[in-house]
Formats: structure tokens, C-alpha cells, sequence
């Protein structure tokens, strides 16, 4: 498993310059006379680990591989929901210690379990993050980052030998994938340590929660990115259906959206249903309320500015006879700005309340325990990594794509550190998939869009995302090491 790189690939050189000066100045002479003498200076110059090139890792990541595939199912087997990621973590630190690889557990601890819970979603006591490194130890430090929970999705059956084992839920998100991915690469980087070929410090991050939970954003609390060394460029991928197998993309600023959840509760006064008039109708003022907040995106917002209000559960009474006291309404908003999507919020609020009072009803809203911000990429960070990231596309460039509505925790780290999220092409038609025993399955069409129980992962991605990953760790240390010091670290440059 050590898939070791070829040739003379990131072998760290050092030479020691002796630099004897005599000095032949008139002055120098007084010296002597004194009984005084300089001392010899000496300097040492260590040279910098020149980093391995793209081949040599995509070379050395077919070695790692197969183990690789075979983790990633197991992973797919055994799909947690945010916070409860007990197995999945066990695995991961069961891997690195097979790797020879320093980590610490205990990441990610849910601070917001009753918040979420009033949200009706279900969360686990967290500290199932994963924080490892591999390096000197010492500054520059990139990070590089991975989620492991699933979704509350029951998995359609027959579509791989290797289906979830755990009842309504799915790694319907690719996020199995995006694990076993840093962990090919964490092999690839442990290698290179080994031959002193690492400048500084690449810290790799397993972070839970990311569907809802806003994992990304306790392990930023908790110190993730401010801890020594700090760090001072982060990287992600998401595989992505949506393109071709083999292509690299991202973009230039806002690349995903900041997403907000809402529940609305409509408090009338209820009755039976044969005398409207003795009552005040909830159902109707929520319908009202439905219809009133559309107006937000197709009155209120430019058709040139992305915004979403979405209404997407809508729940009241229990029976044919009875208007019942109350009616809840609930969904998500979506921008790509934060100031937009305060705006989203504040125009929500508004209209709620208008149309609650005109019906002489009273309206509650509650929001998500953490909205997402927008997931930005670095500009300056992108335009400088375009071309490393270019090596390894099928296209022999990033394919700059349209952000899209999706929310990504990414976002949280990205607010604090220069940062790009890629998204790895992974479309295909009729992937074919080798089964444990050498027998075929599939055909499989892998463009099916993710949040889909038809979802199935292109395990041609795997490669690709974990040579890739130890491809930008690599590269940034040594830019990082070259960059002139005081040289601003927002910036990317």
C-alpha cells in the first residue's frame, strides 16, 4: 500500500555553503594587530523539496487503489446520519493507523442537538471529526478536507452489491466517496513525507454534519484552522454527476449558495368546520402566507439576481370536521450573498407577519441553528491552482461551471482561510462496476442527480480526486515557502 513515487520524484536535497572571508582591506589589518579576528561564517542553505509532478502521483495513486474501492464500500454499507458518523469514524482512524498517519479524534461535538432536534432533524452527540496531519509540523500548512455523513434516504435495491445495511439511510451525496478519497490521498502525502519531500505541513480534515448540521462550522470553532501551524489555503472537491467523468471544475467567486431553512407556525383559533365564522382559519391564512412570500423572488428580486424561496412542507389538522388552532409552513431561501440572503429573511418576516395579522391570526417564525454562507472560491487562489488542477482534467483545463443553489459547509472554512472548492466530473451513462468476486454490475447511469435514492458513484472518480488532492497540498507548500514574506495571505498570491 505505500504506492511509492517513481524516479527521483521529491527527493529533498541539501547543500551546506562554507563561506571563508578574509578580509584583505587595509583595515583589516588594524584588526590582526588588536589580537581580534572575525569568526568564520558559515550558512546553511537547505533547498526546498521540489515536488513530485502530476504523472508521478497519478502513477502512484493506481497503486493505492484498490484498497481504496473496497473502503469506499464499506463505507456505502454502513451510511450515519450527521453526528452519529461512530462507525464511519472508527474506520477512518482504523485506516490512518494502518498508514502510519498522527491524528486526533473528538472533532465536531454537536453544541446544537435541541436546536436541530426542533427542526425535526435527527443528530448524534458528534465528536466524530478527524483531524490528521502529515509534515514537518511547522508553517506553511494547507488543509484539505472531506465530509462523512450520509442522508435519510432509503437506498433503491439492485443497484451495487454493496448496498446500505442501515435502514433509511444512504450515501446518497457521494460523501463515502469523498472519504475514501482523502484517505487514498493521505497515503500518497505519507509516502512523500517519508522522503522528506513535504514543505511544511498538510492537515487533513474528516468533518461530520455537512448535511444540515453545520460540522464545518463547530471544527472552526473548535480551532481547526487557528491551531498551530495555522493554516493558510484549504481545498475540497465534490463529486459532481453533472459533468463528464474526468473533468475538473470550479469557479471564480460565489461557487455555492448560502442556504437558511424556515418554519413558519400560524396561530388561529379553531373549531368545527360546519361554522368558519366562529373560528379564525389557519389553513387559510397559511395558504395566504404561501402565496404572499412568492412574491419575494418574482416582484421583489431582479430576474438577473439568484434567489430561491421554497415552501416545501405545509401541515394542519387531523380531521374532516375540525379547523384545527394551527398550521405550519416550512422550506429554505437561497442567494448567493449573504446580504441577500439577510434580505430573503427580513422580507420573509415581513410578509408573514402582514398576511398573519390581516387574518387575525398570529405567526412564530424559527430559523436554522446555523445558516450556511455562501461557499466562495479565492480568486486570486483559483487563477494561481488553475493550472495544476488543469494536469489532472480529461479536458487539460478547470472547466469554469455556474454556481449553483445547493448549499456546502465548505463555506465555513472558506471565510476564514483562502480556499477552492472543485467539483469532480463523474457522469457517465453506463459505468460498469467490478464486484468483489470479478463479476460485472451494471450498467449503472451515473449522471442521476445526488439527494436521489437512484444515486450511484462513479468509482472512476477515486483516482482522479485522491492524486489530486495531494497534487494542490503539494504544490501550494511550495509556493507558500517561495512567497515573499509579508505577503498578504487573503490574497492567495
Amino acid at each position: 500500500r505505500s504506492g511509492r513515487a517513481r524516479g527521483a520524484m521529491g527527493r529533498n536535497m541539501a547543500c551546506v555553503v562554507l563561506c571563508l572571508a578574509a578580509s584583505l582591506a587595509s583595515g583589516s589589518a588594524a584588526l590582526v594587530a588588536k589580537g581580534t579576528a572575525e569568526d568564520v561564517g558559515v550558512q546553511l542553505v537547505q533547498s526546498r523539496a521540489t515536488p513530485p509532478d502530476w504523472q508521478d502521483l497519478w502513477e502512484a495513486a493506481l497503486d493505492q487503489l484498490p484498497w481504496v474501492i473496497d473502503l469506499r464500500r464499506e463505507l456505502h454499507q454502513h451510511p450515519e446520519l450527521m453526528y452519529n458518523e461512530k462507525w464511519t469514524s472508527d474506520r477512518i482512524a482504523s485506516a490512518l493507523e494502518e498508514l502510519g498517519v498522527s491524528f486526533t479524534r473528538g472533532w465536531a461535538v454537536n453544541t446544537k442537538h435541541a436546536e436541530l432536534a426542533a427542526k425535526g432533524l435527527k443528530s448524534g452527540e458528534g465528536g466524530t471529526g478527524i483531524v490528521a496531519e502529515i509534515g514537518t509540523g511547522q508553517p506553511p500548512c494547507v488543509l484539505l478536507r472531506a465530509d462523512i455523513d450520509a442522508l435519510p434516504i432509503k437506498e433503491s435495491p439492485g443497484l451495487v452489491p454493496f448496498a446500505s445495511e442501515n435502514p433509511g439511510e444512504m450515501h446518497a451525496c457521494g460523501h463515502d466517496a469523498h472519504t475514501a478519497m482523502l484517505l487514498g490521498a493521505a497515503a500518497l502525502l505519507k509516502d512523500q513525507e517519508k522522503q522528506g519531500a513535504i514543505n511544511g505541513t498538510v492537515r487533513l480534515i474528516w468533518q461530520p454534519a455537512e448535511e444540515g448540521g453545520a460540522g464545518g462550522k463547530r471544527m472552526v470553532e473548535e480551532g481547526v484552522i487557528s491551531k498551530f501551524p495555522p493554516v493558510q489555503a484549504a481545498f475540497g472537491f465534490h463529486q459532481w454527476p453533472f459533468e463528464p467523468l474526468g473533468v475538473v471544475a470550479a469557479r471564480p467567486g460565489t461557487m455555492m449558495a448560502a442556504a437558511e431553512l424556515f418554519d413558519i407556525t400560524i396561530h388561529g383559533k379553531g373549531g368545527h368546520a360546519a361554522m368558519p365564522h366562529h373560528v379564525i382559519d389557519p389553513i387559510v391564512t397559511a395558504a395566504q402566507v404561501v402565496s404572499g412570500i412568492q412574491a419575494i423572488t418574482s416582484r421583489e428580486t431582479s430576474p438577473l439576481v439568484p434567489a430561491v424561496v421554497s415552501v416545501t412542507m405545509l401541515r394542519a389538522g387531523d380531521a374532516y370536521n375540525v379547523i384545527p388552532d394551527g398550521a405550519t409552513i416550512a422550506g429554505t431561501l437561497r442567494s448567493l450573498s449573504k446580504d441577500q440572503l439577510e434580505r430573503l429573511r427580513t422580507r420573509l418576516s415581513d410578509v408573514v407577519h402582514a398576511v398573519a395579522g390581516a387574518h387575525q391570526c398570529n405567526a412564530s417564525i424559527s430559523w436554522s441553528p446555523d445558516a450556511y454562507p455562501p461557499t466562495v472560491n479565492d480568486p486570486s487562489l483559483l487563477a494561481w491552482v488553475q493550472d495544476i488542477a488543469a494536469e489532472a482534467s480529461t479536458e487539460g483545463k478547470v472547466k469554469i461551471i455556474e454556481p449553483t443553489m445547493g448549499g456546502e459547509d465548505f463555506s465555513f472554512l472558506a471565510q476564514e482561510v483562502p480556499s477552492v472548492f472543485f467539483a469532480l466530473g463523474q457522469g457517465e451513462h453506463g459505468w460498469t462496476g467490478i464486484a468483489q468476486d470479478g463479476s460485472e454490475f451494471g450498467p449503472l447511469d451515473t449522471t442521476v442527480t445526488v439527494h436521489n435514492s437512484k444515486f450511484v458513484l462513479n468509482e472512476g472518480v477515486l483516482r482522479r480526486g485522491m492524486a489530486l488532492h495531494a497534487h494542490l497540498a503539494l504544490q501550494r507548500l511550495h509556493h507558500l515557502l517561495e512567497e515573499p514574506a509579508g505577503g498578504s495571505q487573503r490574497a492567495g498570491q
